[in-house]
Parts: structure tokens; C-alpha cells; sequence
């Protein structure tokens, strides 16, 4: 993994209302959820430097709270369906770091600007499901749109996944697993079936999270 990646600014003014938004929700989240947080192994105990796209499974409107209870110490920018931006919502999702995506046909002026997040050494995270499950306990099949993001910025996959939060009052679980270096893996340009086998080696990554989720 690139120990010289940059990594995000710890100040800006751009990021003072999503900082007051995390600092004044802290303390009313923690208490309500009382989140358990679990790790696959010491790797995937260490802090996220620098950029990395998070993946996470998706269940209910609630998950990217859920993922930022996970990682707290960093400002995530998540990456959402853009028809969120037609609504009254666009201005906050617009201070909070979100980032609008056509998930049926995300162009080039949507990869750069995730791109460049991501080389700026910013957190980026996700659904890779596109949109919330049915219910059934099982995930939906995982986009390849982030193998590309990973893959063009030279930055780890980092895999999360969210125990459906039910009843609601007990405990909230979720599972961290190791960082993923693709470019270390798969080395030069990918081929289409490498890209799906990527996919489907994500895919079955957050399953094996999941087992883990359940087990504990």
C-alpha cells in the first residue's frame, strides 16, 4: 500500500457545518445506538489514512449513520443517488459531503470529481448494492463502478458491514474488515473479467463480514 498517499485537510471553513453536525450528534448517537464496532483482524483495526473508498452493505436510509459511527475519526463523502438532489434536501446534502451519482450511467465528469476526492487523500464512501435491499437478509448484487474508483486513484477498498439494526433497541454491530489494495493485486490495466472477478471477490468479502456480524 502507497504510504505517500495525501492525506485530507484536518481544517477548512468548507467543512465547518458537517464538522458541527458530527460534533453536536455525537454524543445523542453514541448513547442511542451504542455501537459495537468489530474488526476481522489487527489489520483492519488501524486508523484510515489518507484516501479510501469505504463499501458498505445497505438495509435502511440510516446506514450512512451507521458507517460513520464506524469510522468517527474521519469525514466521510458519500456517494448518493442524484435523484436525493431533486428534492428540498440538496442543500444539506450538499454540506454534509455528499456526492450526487447517476448509478444507471455515471459519466466522466462524476469519476473525476470522486477521483479527485479520493487522490486528495479524502474517505469516499458507498453502497456497492446501488440501492437498499429487499429485507430478505440477503444483499443484492454488488456495481463494479468502485473497482474503477479504487483502481484509478490507487487507493484501498475498505469493507464494512451493518448488521440490520433490529430490534431497536438493542446494540448496533458493525463489522470492519482488512483493507483491500487492488492495484497491489492486479497490477496494470484490468480486463473486464478482472473486474468482475474483483467484484465478485467484494462481494464475497462482505459475506464473510457478515458471517462474522452474526456470529459475535
Amino acid at each position: 500500500m502507497n504510504k505517500e498517499r495525501n492525506k485530507a485537510k484536518l481544517f477548512s471553513p468548507r467543512y465547518f457545518f458537517v464538522d458541527f453536525v458530527r460534533v453536536t450528534g455525537a454524543i445523542p448517537t453514541l448513547l442511542w445506538y451504542r455501537p459495537k464496532i468489530i474488526y476481522e483482524n489487527k489489520n483492519a483495526k488501524k486508523k484510515i489514512k489518507g484516501g479510501a473508498l469505504v463499501i458498505s452493505n445497505h438495509n435502511c436510509f440510516f446506514d450512512p449513520v451507521y458507517v460513520m459511527l464506524a469510522i468517527w475519526y474521519r469525514r466521510h463523502h458519500f456517494i448518493i443517488n442524484k435523484a436525493f438532489y431533486e428534492t428540498k434536501a440538496k442543500w444539506f446534502l450538499n454540506r454534509v459531503l455528499c456526492i450526487p451519482i447517476d448509478t444507471e450511467n455515471t459519466g466522466f465528469q462524476t469519476m473525476k470529481i470522486i477521483n479527485d476526492h479520493l487522490t486528495s487523500g479524502d474517505l469516499v464512501s458507498m453502497f456497492p448494492e446501488g440501492h437498499i435491499n429487499d429485507g430478505s437478509g440477503e444483499m443484492r448484487q454488488f456495481k463494479s463502478g468502485m473497482v474503477l474508483m479504487s483502481m484509478r486513484a490507487k487507493v484501498p477498498i475498505v469493507p464494512i458491514y451493518v448488521r440490520e439494526h433490529e430490534p431497536r433497541s438493542s446494540r448496533l454491530r458493525v463489522v470492519i474488515g482488512e483493507p483491500i489494495d487492488i492495484n497491489r493485486l492486479y497490477s496494470g490495466r484490468p480486463s473486464m473479467s478482472d473486474i468482475e472477478e474483483i467484484t465478485n471477490r467484494l462481494f464475497e468479502k462482505e459475506n464473510e463480514l457478515k458471517a462474522i456480524a452474526f456470529a459475535r
